[in-house]
């Protein structure tokens, strides 16, 4: 991939900041962490700013998104990371799949340990209680709702919804503390900053969506490149992504006075169309062949 700066972009550093606070001084009141990551950018979405926070406290990976990533990447990345001795799963909180199994995985493994020791106790009825944290537009909000089975934390696709803390009910032995998302204050990788640009965890407002739509196109066209035509009815063997942008605007019909394309709408469309899943399950990085 081409470069765009993002990475030089400072994210709210004073509500990261605050958001961080908030999350190291509420880790005492939860028994573990559920840590969602977009299943399309696993690495990218693993904001080490919050892994430092976990230290001591049994910490889970649910990959979110997972319908619409490549499958066997997906599950490439969960075996990386079970190898490594952390626990992940994959799961989509908009259509549910996988999500039946997280409790279960919840109290069989991630605290299991502490579930044995609560019974040897007598602690009846004590429900676990797990803080889920992660990026902006991971899907925090989905999830919870999913879950509990009802509307209980507010869920749009945009970063930047949840603005504080709230805990929710899932049922009798379980509740969830869900926390704002946080991005490092600064981004310093070029390549993460992109994608995670490209799904949407970063506000299309502070960006040039024209250049980074080409860079997606781009991309795809290199990695997928048969989603790409069918989903834009293309015949080319272009590979620049101001090239396919303008083929695409124009195989819309999207058109400006005098015939020219208009760029901005066709990149907003290219853009909505990949946070979608509408060009098809797509994985935009691999994981480490050696461990990390």
């Amino acid at each position: 991939m081409s470069e765009i700066q993002i990475g030089s972009i400072q994210w709210f550093p004073g509500h990261m900041t605050k958001t961080k606070r908030m999350i190291a001084a509420n880790l005492s009141l939860v028994d573990g962490v559920a840590v969602l990551l977009d299943a399309r950018i696993p690495q990218s979405s693993c904001n080490p700013d919050l892994t430092a926070l976990m230290q001591g406290k049994p910490c889970m990976l649910l990959l979110n998104k997972a319908d619409t990533a490549d499958p066997d990447m997906t599950a490439r990345w969960v075996q990386y990371y079970r190898t490594q001795g952390i626990p992940a799963m994959s799961a989509d909180c908009v259509s549910g799949r996988g999500l039946k199994q997280f409790l279960p995985f919840v109290r069989e493994q991630l605290l299991k340990e502490l579930v044995e020791k609560w019974k040897k106790s007598g602690m009846v009825g004590r429900p676990v209680r797990l803080m889920v944290v992660g990026i902006p537009n991971v899907g925090k909000s989905s999830f919870i709702n999913k879950m509990a089975g009802t509307k209980r934390a507010k869920a749009e696709d945009r970063p930047g919804v949840t603005r504080t803390k709230q805990w929710v009910r899932i049922d009798e032995g379980t509740e969830f503390l869900d926390m704002p998302g946080v991005l490092a204050p600064k981004l310093h990788d070029q390549q993460a900053a992109l994608r995670l640009a490209f799904t949407g965890a970063i506000r299309d407002q502070i960006l040039d969506v024209e250049a980074l739509a080409m860079l997606l196109l781009a991309y795809l066209h290199e990695r997928y490149p048969q989603s790409l035509l069918d989903r834009y009815r293309l015949q080319t063997e272009e590979t620049d992504g101001d090239v396919l942008l303008e083929l695409v605007g124009r195989k819309r019909g999207m058109l400006l006075p005098g015939g020219v394309v208009d760029t901005e709408r066709a990149a907003a469309t290219v853009l909505d169309d990949f946070r979608g899943g509408k060009l098809g399950r797509i994985t935009l990085e691999m994981p480490p062949k050696k461990e990390a």
